[in-house]
């Protein structure tokens, strides 16, 4: 058998680094995407660019590459870009084109998926919500307002790119782009008009004359000259529906993204290496992961509803931008061996034979070399393979891959890269023994009702009905202020025989807050996706003028679904007083408030006047602070940590609201939201069609704790944080904390090399346990088996890693000892841990 590590050393000289300094054609034949003439295999990851910042993308495009990439894909995320009618941001973390140079600086190649309607989790689907309020507009579809829009906005980009020389046809990285996005899944519900926007979009693209190929992901039915794609959990059964264009897979989706409420989804480094290998196996030649680096979903860019600000989607790359371990080095030696055996994959011929249930062994042959491949996609039992007078036993659900047809190489459910276990720690600029508690500042939100309305900054909206919520803020703000009053006359014969006033109110989402007189008198929100509810809660009214305001916030917009924009958000009503009798007498009083004239605020009083900013000159207050009130604004400056390792901040204690760092938005937050007790399990199965409720954990905890601070959004010195506090939580347990390595475990097999490594300047402190022969259990809860142990692993291991940042050992008898047990294959299992130096 062949060793896996000293393979993947050498199949690492054969990823090009990509010359981008002349033109290069890029063209597509019915096996491959062909670059000046030569198909090429396009291994490709996704990463957004405003989901980081310009700081954090060398160092992902880095790890990319390491990691066996050759492309990175983004989408473009048009709100962001336009979130005003014609006025446009492109600075800061929304500089596409510099994330495309990076790409380039990189050596990699791009797939630039212009869309404009992108999904991915992000509010609206990355449509500006101002384009909801021009009359007459139909979106994604053959509606000319939309497509003029649309044109107008993608022709800029490209226009962009083109001043940039950014396309493959001049010089640049860009080698595909794509135009829609999965719109096959609803074109359906559009009907005539759905396959004449397709026939639209097509002829807008091939218009640009840009010389690479165009992609319409999910869009089977694609017009010529514009290449279709797959996207799902697993795209092998997948084939193009044209003779001339390749297999390709837009969107291997490496985890699942994460909602308020929901447990952490993980998706196994065994099942998504299976998922490739077996798309290779069937002809697939262009495949891409999304994600391959989630990142965070800053400001209120979080789409859903109810999609966290963690986006990490169990990425090879977390949200912070550290190795996901085992997936991105297991991922990693698939990948080289991959563009090991290009050629005869892209241009060798392939011979399938059925061993049954499924099972396949699939051979291409290209000028006098082989390599093959030995599916066994049964989820119980492992399968031993007759194969020219070899055997080989491919465990269930797996795929093993001998690039010479001989030598066993790889098999996606064998893992031989280290598991990284991350642990959270104190920042340690604070310079205290125990643990620095911040001091806070306070100020209150400033109310908001019909009599004190000249004390408030930013423009007014008056109806006399009630509004949808993206008409009203134009998707400027998750807070809308609804007010009206009514006058209530406690003499009045109808309401003397009732005893109590309820406040009911309808609304579509996702929160609503009740005040009646200034008075606070309830808060609620949607629970188990049900965005849809009745707010009904008691109230006091006064004699005479009652003021009633309502808050309704949302916690991103619908994103996906035939006509998702169209979708009621906030207080649609109705709204109505109800009094409710006397115990023993019948018959209610209702007054419906629908019709009352209603005055809307849109957004905080406390961000029109920059509270958030920093170095506003506001009054804050140190004493007397409030306890679990809501609508409070806090304030506290912390040291930035020291070191490179990813800053977080642990907001537990807190209720919900918005957090800024030195004015930078670093999102949402909603630590109170607890997940279900049920659903988590201790050992995932990778065995199996993967589902996002299959591999969960975090039950019965907060549903995000952690929020990223970006490195590039600290001061070297004093950093100011600042919360708007909704619900009502303390701030008392806040405290900033940085993100690295703890214990380094692995379970390797024999013939590998077996590569550990700490992150962040940290060395391998202790060596909690070493076995080489047959050990059993999982990382943490290790045991020896002492009939087939060598009694030198743990000095082995300890000489070869203590004090290193990195260390690499052989599995194999030659570097412990021999053995004489009964097994077909030895394995190596390590639990280390990292510290500082």
């Amino acid at each position: 058998m062949g060793t896996m590590n000293s393979f993947s050393a050498f199949c690492a000289t054969l990823l090009l680094f990509i010359s981008v300094c002349s033109a290069y054609e890029v063209t597509y034949d019915n096996r491959a995407i062909v670059i000046d003439g030569e198909r090429k295999l396009i291994i490709s990851g996704a990463i957004h660019y405003p989901r980081s910042t310009p700081k954090m993308w060398p160092s992902l495009m880095k790890k990319s590459k390491e990691g066996g990439l050759n492309t990175i894909e983004t989408y473009v995320f048009w709100n962001h870009h336009e979130p005003q009618r014609r006025q446009y941001d492109f600075s800061g973390h929304l500089d596409v084109v510099r994330f495309i140079k990076t790409i380039k600086d990189a050596g990699l190649y791009a797939i630039l998926r212009i869309g404009p309607y992108v999904c991915a989790e992000w509010t609206y689907g990355g449509i500006p919500v101002w384009l909801h309020n021009i009359p007459g507009i139909k979106m994604r579809t053959n509606n000319e307002i939309f497509k003029k829009e649309m044109q107008t906005f993608v022709t800029l980009i490209v226009e962009m790119m083109k001043k940039h020389r950014l396309f493959a046809s001049q010089g640049g990285p860009i080698i595909m782009a794509q135009i829609e996005n999965e719109y096959g899944n609803v074109e359906w519900a559009y009907k005539d008009d759905g396959w004449k926007y397709v026939e639209w979009c097509a002829n807008l693209a091939k218009g640009y004359k840009l010389d690479v190929p165009w992609i319409m992901c999910q869009q089977d039915n694609a017009p010529e000259g514009i290449l279709s794609a797959c996207n799902g959990y697993y795209c092998d059964w997948w084939d193009s529906p044209k003779n001339n264009t390749p297999k390709m897979w837009t969107e291997n989706w490496s985890g699942w993204y994460k909602n308020w409420g929901s447990q952490d989804p993980h998706r196994t480094a065994e099942d998504l290496a299976f998922s490739v290998a077996r798309f290779f196996q069937r002809s697939g030649t262009v495949q891409n992961y999304y994600m391959y680096h989630g990142g965070t979903n800053f400001d209120t860019s979080a789409g859903g509803p109810y999609i966290t600000t963690s986006y990490d989607y169990d990425a090879p790359l977390d949200e912070y931008g550290n190795l996901n371990q085992p997936k991105w080095g297991h991922l990693r030696d698939l990948h080289l061996l991959l563009y090991s055996m290009e050629a005869n994959l892209v241009y060798g011929e392939r011979e399938s034979l059925d061993q049954g249930g499924g099972r396949y062994i699939t051979i291409f042959s290209h000028e006098g070399k082989r390599s093959c491949f030995l599916s066994n996609p049964d989820q119980n039992d492992a399968h031993v393979f007759d194969f020219e007078g070899n055997q080989y036993n491919v465990p269930a659900w797996s795929v093993t891959i001998l690039p010479d047809c001989y030598t066993e190489v790889y098999n996606t459910a064998k893992v031989n890269s280290q598991t990284s276990v991350m642990v959270k720690k104190p920042n340690a600029a604070d310079d205290f023994e125990e643990p620095y508690k911040l001091k806070w500042s306070w100020r209150t939100e400033k109310f908001i009702q019909l009599n004190k309305l000249s004390a408030i900054k930013g423009s007014l909206m008056t109806s006399n009905c009630l509004l949808d919520q993206k008409r009203a803020t134009n998707g400027t703000s998750d807070y809308l202020w609804l007010m009206t009053k009514f006058e209530y006359n406690q003499d009045a014969p109808y309401w003397k025989s009732l005893d109590h006033f309820v406040l009911q109110v309808h609304t579509h989402g996702h929160v609503v807050h009740g005040f009646v007189n200034g008075e606070h008198f309830g808060t609620q929100w949607a629970l188990n996706g049900k965005f849809e509810f009745t707010f009904e809660k008691v109230i006091n009214l006064v004699n005479g003028t009652n003021y009633i305001s309502l808050i309704s916030t949302t916690v991103g917009l619908q994103n996906y679904g035939q006509f998702y924009d169209e979708g009621k958000n906030g207080i649609r009503g109705p709204v109505k007083l109800i009094r409710r009798p006397k115990e023993g007498l019948e018959g209610a009083v209702e007054h419906d408030l629908s019709v009352n004239e209603w005055v809307y605020k849109t957004g905080l009083d406390g961000v029109d006047i920059g509270t958030h900013k920093l170095g506003s000159n506001l009054e804050w207050t140190e004493d007397s602070r409030p306890a679990n009130k809501p609508f409070i604004w806090y304030k506290t400056t912390f040291k930035a940590p020291t070191g490179e390792d990813p800053v977080v901040v642990d907001l537990l204690g807190l209720g919900k609201g918005m957090a800024w760092v030195n004015g930078h938005s670093i999102g949402r937050y909603w630590p109170s939201y607890m997940t279900s007790e049920d659903g988590c399990i201790g050992e995932c199965d990778y065995r199996g069609k993967y589902n996002p409720s299959k591999c969960r954990t975090n039950c019965g905890k907060s549903s995000q704790r952690w929020y990223h601070i970006p490195r590039s959004f600290l001061n070297a010195d004093d950093n100011e944080l600042v919360l708007f506090e909704e619900f009502g939580g303390t701030p008392d347990l806040v405290s900033v904390e940085t993100v690295t390595v703890g214990t380094v475990c692995a379970n390797a097999y024999e013939h590998n090399t077996l590569e550990l490594s700490c992150q962040g300047g940290k060395v391998f402190k202790d060596i909690k346990f070493a076995s080489f022969g047959l050990p059993r259990g999982i990382c943490g809860d290790f045991h020896l088996d002492r009939k087939c142990h060598a009694k030198s692993s743990l000095e082995v291991v300890q000489n070869a890693c203590i004090g290193n940042e990195k260390c690499s050992l052989k599995v194999a008898e030659a570097t412990f000892a021999p053995l004489r047990c009964n097994a077909d294959q030895y394995r190596l299992a390590v639990e280390a841990i990292c510290g500082d130096i």
